[in-house]
Parts: structure tokens; sequence; C-alpha cells
């Protein structure tokens, strides 16, 4: 697998993650990002390390860090909030409204039966979600997610309890309001990323939207 590269300077990479690749190795086994770092030296001594995370089915832009001091100041960043992160998904059904913020803090539940899921919880922590519309057909609506927490599942479990409408193909929260159209994987895709560096120029990246976006009649 040939993972293309979107940025590179001497502290960090910025890969287009495809759908299906988990960060960590499997408990089944099977491949994961994990597998693939040692080609992502470029001749360095150390391996590049991911600085944030992005869900197995999730495609897009991923930062790792070259270093252990790049990767302390980018994760720095994420927790200062002060990283643009833009993301692509496709609704399973019709948005009235043009655009809007979510804020539902988030908490996580699990049972033996059900597993682990996030949930809309008052004393969960904060979570803030901007969003937009940006097209619609019989498929669905393709709506620009700009996340400015960023907690586990987010945008999937305010897609759901925000909009009303879980993402297209999310097996865990798209249950409700489905169109009828099928998915190969949660329809989320990591966009675009800029990250400030004081002193030198921003990380910027912008991932192409992928084949199965296009596939589905969506194009920005």
């Amino acid at each position: 697998m040939t993972l293309p590269i979107l940025f590179e300077d001497g502290e960090a990479l910025v890969i287009d993650k495809p759908a299906g690749l988990p960060l960590d190795m499997p408990r089944a086994g099977g491949v994961s990002l994990e597998n693939h770092l040692d080609s992502l030296r470029f001749g360095f001594a150390r391996a590049p390390a991911p600085v944030h995370r992005l869900d197995r089915d999730t495609s897009g832009c991923l930062l790792l860090a070259r270093n252990p001091k790049a990767l302390k100041r980018f994760s720095a960043a994420f927790e200062e909030r002060v990283v643009q992160k833009v993301y692509l998904g496709i609704v399973a059904g019709k948005i009235e409204q043009d655009s809007g913020v979510i804020e539902l803090a988030l908490s996580k539940i699990s049972s033996a039966a059900a597993g682990w899921r996030m949930i809309p919880a008052k004393k969960g922590k904060p979570a803030l979600t901007r969003w937009r519309k940006l097209a619609e057909n019989e498929a669905g609506t393709l709506v620009e997610f700009r996340p400015e927490t960023g907690r586990t599942h987010q945008i999937r479990v305010h897609a759901l309890h925000g909009l009303g409408i879980a993402l297209l193909g999310d097996p865990i929260y798209g249950e409700r309001l489905s169109t009828g159209a099928t998915a190969p994987r949660t329809m989320l895709h990591a966009a675009s990323l800029q990250v400030p560096r004081p002193g030198k120029d921003p990380v910027l990246a912008h991932a192409p939207l992928p084949g199965d976006f296009l596939s589905l009649g969506f194009a920005v």
C-alpha cells in the first residue's frame, strides 16, 4: 500500500490515510499504520509518530511528527485548539438548515451486548462542531464539519444527535433515518488540516475527495 504524502518538511509529514486502515494493530491481527511507519522514515533516524487519531473508516489528512520535540509541539497545538480541521461527511438524509453549531458534551458508555459508544451527556466532556451544508442528492447530504474540539466519535455523534441524521454507512450510530443508499464505510473524510508553528509557516495539507464520495455523486 502506498500512502500519499500531502505535506513534508523536517519535522512533519501529512499523509492521506485510506479508509479501512487502522492506526493500531487490530486485536484480530492484520495491517495497520504501524506496519507502514518505517517506510515513512525517508532517511530520518526515527520513524514518524501519529500526532492525532482518525477512525479506521475515516480517510484523509493525518499528521505525523518526525521527532519527539515536534510531537510535543504538535500535540500541544491540538490540546490548545489552535489546529484548524475540516471534515467532509455524507449524512443519510436531507437537512433543512444551511449551517449551524452543534454543542453537545460527550461521554463514553459500554455494555457487554453492544460494546462501547459515545453519547451526549451533561456531565460529559465539552464538544463543539460547526457545520454547513454543501450539496444534496438522492444518496444524502454532503456536509462540511469544523470540529473545535477533538472528542472520540465527535462528528459521528454530533451528526446523529445534532443534525438528527447519522453519517451514511456508520455501523454504530447509523440505525436511524437511512435514505436506502449504501456505503462501503462510514462516509467521513478529513479534507484539510492547518497547524500553526511559531516562527515558521504552518503545516497545511489538503486531501482530495476519495473515490467512494465521488461514486455517490458528490464533488467539491
